[in-house]
């Protein structure tokens, strides 16, 4: 059957349609939620922002979840995963809404960044819900093509939500709260949203459900024990996770410099530099739809792990060609090149997760999966700021990454031959 055929029998599927819902409002407000936290941050004419400002604003934001992200993974594999998307969106709903009354105020920053830290750790729980979740409503042979449409349509949204703040900043000026705001709102949407699905479908299994608090937290330190030793078990899930750790520290790196092009190369005003940000998001949210379409056949012609090995050997070519001129229309291209190849190689990776991993532990796995991606973005961010100068022309930083990227190729093409 073909992609198309697929798609249309996947969109047939009432509780993947209901689910892909969720995603979608949630991870549009995300977007909206992160341009106005990048415009409040990083382009505020008042600001003068650094690489290590960026650093210290991800480390804020995302470092304290990657400490109890592996515990919200235990309670996720033992509370019912619908509850979670429901009470996590109203959740950052509130805490949106109280983003954007800190803004108004005028508030200290460290209220500014504790407010939007509460909001990201949430975020991360509700992404690893929706990923474990995914496999109780599509069959396995369809698993890889839900992988490539589910993540990757939530990938769009939040483009599309990220334009749509883009819009609204426009239209109204001085207006991050308003955008903040518009967020909140999409959260609560994705809570209703997430009633229509069935209480008990999306898992785990009844008898691994444990209500109380306390019951599932007493757990957790041998849950987390079993999560771990129940991946290294699975050999090619584990290389896959260390494989696209790599490649979300290599788009983190590039990402700060792009904004550091963006804020000081490439515009010459705060707003100019912004718009420049759009466009760059606009063409890596491209690349993730074509990753979308193209996965499903490359996966099955080359196999998950020999996908992996191709994104990471394109990215590892055409990064420096791209990159190293420095100039907005290559960098462009280069965004369009990464967005495509880091989302197959994700699409390939949670495949890859999902069909090596037990369903009592997809939870944990995932929300490690996530805590790693915080920790390399992170990490990335840190490496970016010893390595840019103010206006983010670094050519050792692009030389680096490339290597890095080799790298993985090389590691996946070995093991593959094995």
């Amino acid at each position: 059957m073909s992609v198309v055929g697929d798609l249309r029998v996947l969109l047939r599927l009432r509780d993947f349609r209901r689910l892909l819902a969720v995603r979608l409002v949630s991870q549009g407000a995300d977007g909206v939620y992160q341009v106005a936290l990048a415009a409040y941050v990083v382009f505020s004419p008042e600001k003068e922002t650094s690489p290590a400002a960026i650093a210290s604003a991800m480390a804020v934001l995302l470092l304290p979840y990657s400490l109890v992200g592996p515990f919200a993974g235990v309670l996720l594999d033992r509370w019912r995963r619908r509850q979670v998307l429901l009470h996590g969106n109203l959740l950052r709903a509130a805490l949106a809404g109280t983003t954007a009354v800190l803004m108004l105020v005028g508030a200290p920053d460290w209220l500014f960044y504790g407010s939007a830290l509460c909001v990201t750790a949430v975020n991360r729980f509700v992404l690893a819900g929706l990923s474990a979740s995914l496999p109780r409503v599509v069959d396995g042979d369809r698993l890889v093509l839900a992988n490539s449409l589910s993540p990757t349509a939530g990938t769009l949204a939040a483009t599309a939500g990220g334009g749509l703040a883009f819009l609204l900043r426009i239209v109204a000026a001085d207006s991050d709260a308003a955008v903040v705001l518009l967020g909140a709102a999409l959260y609560l949407c994705s809570a209703l949203a997430s009633l229509r699905i069935a209480r008990e479908l999306l898992g785990p299994d009844p008898e691994l459900v444990q209500p109380r608090l306390g019951t599932a937290l007493a757990g957790t330190a041998r849950g987390l024990l079993a999560g771990v030793r129940h991946l290294a078990s699975r050999r090619p899930a584990a290389l896959a996770l260390v494989s696209m750790t790599l490649m979300r520290f290599c788009f983190g790196a590039l990402t700060v410099m792009v904004l550091m092009l963006c804020r000081y190369a490439w515009g010459a005003t705060e707003d100019d530099g912004l718009a420049l940000l759009g466009v760059a998001v606009a063409v890596s949210g491209a690349g993730f739809f074509v990753a979308a379409l193209i996965t499903p056949w490359a996966a099955g012609r080359f196999g998950p792990h020999g996908w992996l090995v191709l994104c990471a050997g394109a990215a590892a070519v055409l990064e420096p060609a791209l990159g190293l001129p420095f100039a907005p229309v290559p960098m462009f291209v280069a965004a369009f090149v990464l967005g495509l190849t880091t989302q197959g190689a994700k699409i390939a990776t949670d495949t890859v997760v999902q069909e090596a991993v037990n369903d009592g532990f997809r939870g944990r796995i995932f929300s490690l999966y996530d805590v790693l991606f915080n920790v390399a973005f992170v990490s990335a961010a840190g490496v970016a700021a010893l390595m840019l100068p103010p206006d983010g022309r670094s050519i050792p930083l692009v030389i680096t990454v490339a290597l890095i990227y080799a790298a993985i190729a090389v590691a996946m093409a070995r093991f593959d031959d094995q």
